[in-house]
């Protein structure tokens, strides 16, 4: 996973459950282990939230042995009414940077991959 981010204290713009979404889209076969590394939350809550997500319809996953592959959905839409009409792809396209971004190696946008993944 990619390396994790400075702490720190207040509030954010991101929730916790757009977090957990963007580091799957980076990586569908990421451990839940590795996400609360990342978004900074306990593993407990990371399967809360992919439990939320999974039940209303945003990702499912396959079993692969000890293992999980997700498969965000991306054309659904976002459940705030202030965002009608915004998909997940729309905003995991704003949160999932590029490993261009990065200085790493080139691969394909996040938006070709939600499209990719249909």
């Amino acid at each position: 996973m990619v390396e994790l981010p400075e702490s720190h204290s207040g509030w954010t713009f991101v929730t916790n459950h757009a977090r957990v979404l963007a580091a799957i889209a980076d990586n569908p076969n990421v451990r839940i282990r590795d996400i609360a590394a990342h978004c900074r939350l306990t593993e407990r809550a990371v399967q809360r939230i992919i439990s939320d997500l999974e039940q209303d319809g945003y990702l499912s996953h396959t079993r692969d042995g000890r293992s999980n592959t997700y498969r965000i959905e991306p054309d659904k839409v976002l459940r705030h009414p202030a965002e009608a009409g915004l998909t997940v792809a729309a905003l995991l396209s704003l949160l999932v940077q590029d490993e261009t971004d990065h200085g790493r190696s080139a691969r394909t946008s996040s938006a070709a991959r939600f499209s990719a993944a249909r």
